[in-house]
């Protein structure tokens, strides 16, 4: 008996341990492709500020923002060149947003527009670019008030000391879904009357210039290609710097 629990003790120390199992390594995922970012639009930045020169501000629409480089790069070494970093609407959001836009710097000329917002249709849900047919449809703000909104943003705007610029509002081309061919010009002479009640404002004939330039128009659209936001920011500048002259 003693042998055996003497052989059962030394075979029993001589098995060999279980082996350990071995981590698997991990493969690496790859890494998912990150979506490119957009570069910003440079219309929507601050200008490089020369403290010497005077200050403008351009109020308006996407049209404006279209042109907004062109009018800078025609002023450099003449004018500080800014806009509010979005895109300004119909008067309502102007109405809104003015005080803000002016901020507390010292203007020395405002060029300003609202219109393509002003008449462009809505739909009863609230639907942008709804179509003019539809008898549920509207434009987003009526020539009556438009014209109430224009004359007490013009007034507001002489308030600061600066000399005002009135921009007529351009044409709405064939095919441009959501507005009336023919409309910017019923809005324009809504403006006008406005802006003659108020006095010693410019007005900047914005219309009649783009018409003359249509062909830089895009097609059943009211925005311009890049060389027709070239042309529209060179005449800007050049209202502009009249403007500064005097």
């Amino acid at each position: 008996m003693v042998l055996l629990g003497q052989a059962f003790l030394a075979t029993s120390g001589t098995a060999e341990p279980p082996q350990a199992t071995q981590p698997q390594p991990v493969k690496a995922q790859p890494a998912k492709a990150q979506p490119a970012k957009r570069a910003p639009n440079p219309a929507m930045t601050l200008p490089k500020v020369d403290p010497s020169l005077p200050n403008v501000l351009l109020i308006g629409d996407s049209i404006s923002i279209g042109y907004t480089v062109a009018t800078r790069e025609a002023l450099q070494g003449e004018a500080n060149v800014y806009r509010p970093l979005t895109n300004c609407g119909p008067t309502t959001r102007g109405l809104e947003g003015l005080d803000k836009w002016l901020g507390d710097t010292k203007w020395d000329v405002i060029h300003f527009n609202f219109g393509l917002h002003d008449l462009k249709y809505m739909g009863p849900g609230g639907q942008n670019l709804a179509d003019p047919d539809q008898p549920n449809s509207h434009v987003q703000v009526g020539i009556e008030d438009y014209e109430a909104n224009i004359e007490t943003i013009a007034r507001r705007l002489k308030a600061t000391g600066a000399k005002v610029i009135w921009r007529e509002t351009s044409p709405v081309p064939d095919g441009a879904r959501g507005r009336i061919v023919g409309q910017s010009r019923q809005y324009n002479e809504a403006a006008k009357r406005a802006i003659e009640r108020v006095g010693g404002i410019t007005i900047d004939p914005f219309y009649s210039f783009a018409v003359e330039h249509a062909d830089l128009q895009k097609k059943a659209d009211v925005h311009y290609t890049p060389e027709g936001s070239k042309v529209l920011g060179d005449h800007v500048a050049e209202v502009i710097r009249q403007s500064l002259k005097k």
